[in-house]
């Protein structure tokens, strides 16, 4: 009986759950069952070492480290049920740290000569009990996440876990630049294709034609069909290398407004994949559905077309896409909803007096838009004469009052904050809005700091892109002039800290609505959203997206240099949390928010949890150390 509830227990508990029952068996059989009272010292920093691998059964134990010129203790970590402690020590042979009760706890001991066996026989046990790294736990934590959700049950997973070259079509249509154009038609045609590639010397991708082409070029544009093929191809190709995820061909044929693209290996054409491909594999592409986005005249066609967004999204979700993919993709599906909304009011209202730019702020700035996402966005146009002034700004408030409407229709409600263009705040002439970002830089209240923190992940989304730019250069040579801007900055983002309790648990809220649930934006991606910020201000980066700010850290001298991959491994499965926890209650017909209950989580989700706080907290003291002249 003994043995029997100690391989059940040890079933549901990582790294053991993954062994075969027999094994299971055998281990249970070799298990000590001890009782440690609350307050019980189990192992004493500088005493001897542990024999055996605790495994909690029931209970808890804090860990404390004894140090300093004062020999203070510092607590380090908690560790409760189903987690183990004292490894460093029975395989080191020096036990560094005090471990306590913090309650009645039960404990198995498996023998440091068993252990040994187990970790000699089985890699993967070693490398989990080995895997204090973040990315090893987080991408754990989120493997077993997509293994048990209801949203990952779809039989066809090949667009996020298949490579290019695993689903690219050989035998693509190919002709050297000289062959006349009549024989790239012949070659399509016979092929039942709808493009034919152009290669170079080395067999690699020059141009691409499609029926598009030769439509648009031979038969209406007049060119002849002796012409050599080079004349009327579309250039350059979008190649991908065969060895890239799948999903990021879906990601360039939406950017890009493209059908196909080319697939390589070592430069050389190996392949192709198409819209079509996309459609077949999936069932419904976000390619198809952009293209019905495009092909809406009204607003009353479109509006319809743009809430089907969320169940594209949740498809991807079913095919066990990264959580970081899924955001890319939907925000770049909304996107084309605002542009094409745009669009409709320019019909509408008629050309803009003066060079204009519609911005995109906040989650949708840094595209990272999940299911739930209301509007940010600010208008930014070019200073008219002064006798324009008036006619020029009533144009512009009637777009961005045209615009709101529009995105509401669309299923985007408007910000509760009223951090939108048809707010006059947020709709400027360039002049104003670069005398804006001065003051809010030269003297930054509190008030000013929370008013840039929303703007300053502006990205142009349509318009005269150079506007956008423009103005973030602005914002740089402020910066650089008044450095301690940054240092506002930093003493705002300090002060939300990770919800880690005194005794190293998650927090959650105590009462309410959400009592016992975790808000995941506010308290958990928001920090890492901050630190990626005032990282990327610091070094001049103009990338927005937090993914993106992280990596084009990764070589510099920053505080986040030596954690990026850390950071990006906590920010990806934040990420997978909240978006698998919004799936949920959008398939179950609830309201979407971004509080998941603790008590919904695994027990590794919650051990991962922890770990990417305590990241974040060490990144935010690095930070408080830096700027602590600031920090009050």
């Amino acid at each position: 009986m003994l043995v029997e509830e100690a391989v059940q227990f040890l079933s549901q508990v990582p790294p053991f759950q993954f062994l075969e029952r027999g094994e299971l068996e055998d281990l249970a059989r070799h298990l000590d069952l001890v009782f440690h009272p609350r307050g019980a010292v189990i192992l004493e920093q500088g005493g001897a070492t542990a024999d055996a691998l605790p495994i909690i059964r029931e209970g808890a134990v804090k860990i404390t480290l004894r140090g300093g010129d004062a020999g203070e203790e510092r607590l380090v970590d908690t560790r409760e049920r189903g987690e183990t402690f004292g490894l460093v020590s029975l395989l080191g042979g020096r036990q560094k740290t005090t471990i306590v009760a913090l309650e009645d706890t039960l404990v198995y001991r498996l023998p440091r000569a068993r252990l040994n066996a187990l970790m000699a026989s089985h890699p993967a046990v070693t490398e989990y009990l080995l895997a204090f790294h973040l990315a090893k736990y987080a991408g754990v934590a989120a493997r077993e996440m997509q293994g048990r959700s209801p949203f990952l049950g779809g039989s066809d997973r090949l667009l996020f876990t298949a490579t290019l070259g695993e689903i690219a079509r050989a035998g693509a249509v190919t002709v050297p630049p000289g062959a006349p154009v009549r024989e790239a038609a012949r070659r399509i045609t016979e092929a039942r294709g709808s493009a034919a590639f152009v290669l170079g010397p080395g067999g690699e991708p020059v141009g691409i034609v499609t029926d598009s082409d030769l439509r648009a070029r031979v038969v209406a544009g007049g060119a002849s069909p002796e012409a050599p093929v080079a004349d009327i191809m579309s250039r350059p190709v979008v190649a991908m290398d065969a060895g890239a995820p799948a999903f990021e061909a879906v990601l360039a044929m939406l950017q890009a407004g493209i059908h196909h693209v080319a697939v390589t290996r070592d430069g050389a054409l190996a392949g192709v994949v198409s819209n079509h491909d996309f459609m077949v594999l999936q069932g419904r592409s976000p390619l198809a559905f952009s293209e019905d986005i495009e092909g809406q005249a009204t607003l009353e066609g479109l509006a319809p077309v743009a809430r089907k967004a969320l169940g594209v999204v949740s498809s991807l979700l079913r095919e066990g896409a990264r959580a970081t993919a899924v955001v890319r993709i939907l925000s770049e599906l909304n996107d084309r909803v605002t542009r094409k909304v745009l669009a409709l009011a320019e019909r509408e209202l008629g050309p803009a007096p003066v060079p204009w730019c519609w911005l995109a702020l906040g989650s949708e700035g840094r595209k990272e838009q999940t299911f739930r996402t209301d509007q940010d966005n600010a208008l930014l146009y070019e200073d008219p004469p002064a006798a324009d002034r008036d006619r020029v700004e009533a144009h512009f408030a009637a777009l961005a009052g045209r615009m709101r409407d529009g995105l509401v229709a669309c299923g985007f409600e408007p910000c509760p904050a009223g951090c939108m263009a048809v707010n006059p705040d947020w709709r400027r002439p360039r002049s104003a809005w670069e005398a804006l970002l001065e003051a809010w830089v030269s003297e930054p209240s509190p008030q000013a700091v929370l008013r840039a923190l929303i703007f300053l992940d502006f990205r142009p989304l349509a318009g005269d892109a150079d506007l956008a730019w423009g103005l973030r250069s602005h914002l740089d040579a402020c910066i650089r002039e008044q450095p301690a801007f940054l240092g506002f900055l930093a003493a705002a983002l300090v002060r939300n800290r990770p919800p880690i309790g005194f005794f190293g648990n998650v927090s959650v809220e105590r009462t309410g609505e959400h009592k016992a649930g975790l808000n995941l934006k506010v308290r958990g991606l928001a920090p890492l959203v901050d630190l990626a910020r005032l990282f990327a201000l610091e070094q001049g980066i103009r990338a927005t997206s937090t993914w993106e700010r992280l990596e084009a850290l990764r070589d510099g001298p920053t505080l986040a240099a030596d954690r990026v991959d850390e950071l990006q491994q906590a920010f990806e499965f934040l990420t997978l949390l909240r978006t698998h926890h919004q799936a949920r209650l959008l398939e179950e017909g609830r309201p979407v928010d971004n509080v998941v209950p603790l008590a919904s989580l695994s027990h590794l989700e919650r051990t991962s949890l922890k770990n990417v706080f305590r990241l974040v907290l060490k990144v935010q003291d690095d930070v408080a150390e830096r700027y602590r002249a600031f920090i009050v």
